[in-house]
């Protein structure tokens, strides 16, 4: 009676650290390991540790447990067989490129499929995220992209004012090769005629009121 107390009450306790982790983590990718040796499973370990995930072999009826009625439920078609679950807590694809690599030289290791938020992750979508550049690549080239427009338009402004005085000089060389006056000419043109206007009656006048002119 004890025992089985105790094993109902260690049931009770993988269930909730199977609900706990799966709460923590930000994915959850699924793998069968039947036919590695304890080394090549220590091994895995140690190659997801580095890339943040923590591997851990549950019975599939405690994880069907923790997961039924919740979000993580979908986990349960990739379930059968022997069968352990990652917990991503950093980069999903640099623990499922940690998966794959490791797949790729013990092909004992099969890779079924994962959870990332709320999202049901096939095999191929894990594939596909593990050809994914780290996070700080991707990050890098997106900010890359971002800044190529910001620079190429602050060459534009700044060619702006330069190109349109190009454009201004051009447009009066062209209109003067023309025979077109500029505006400026024309204006002091149009000035200086009633000025010259206006001195020759004025010394007309004088002329007229002198005695000298009078007397002769």
């Amino acid at each position: 009676m004890a025992s089985q107390n105790a094993a109902r009450a260690h049931k009770v306790e993988v269930v909730d650290e199977v609900k706990t982790r799966l709460q923590a983590a930000s994915a959850s990718i699924v793998s069968e390991y039947r036919g590695l040796s304890v080394a090549e499973l220590a091994e895995l370990r140690a190659a997801l540790a580095s890339a943040d995930g923590d591997y851990k072999i549950f019975k599939n009826t405690l994880v069907r447990r923790a997961i039924d009625g919740n979000q993580y439920q979908p986990l349960s078609e990739y379930l059968s067989g022997p069968s352990a679950l990652t917990f991503v807590q950093g980069d999903v694809s640099a623990v499922a490129k940690a998966l794959r690599d490791f797949a790729r030289a013990h092909p004992l290791l099969v890779i079924k499929g994962g959870l990332a938020d709320g999202s049901l992750l096939s095999a191929a979508d894990l594939a596909a995220l593990a050809d994914l550049p780290p996070r700080e690549v991707l990050l890098a080239r997106l900010a890359g992209a971002m800044a190529a427009p910001l620079q190429q338009m602050a060459g534009l402004l700044q060619a702006l004012p330069r190109n349109l005085a190009y454009g201004l000089s051009a447009l009066i060389e062209q209109r003067e090769a023309a025979g077109e006056t500029a505006p400026a000419a024309e204006a002091e043109s149009a000035t200086a005629e009633p000025v010259e206007a206006a001195g020759e009656a004025a010394a007309g006048s004088e002329a007229a009121a002198s005695p000298e002119a009078s007397s002769e």
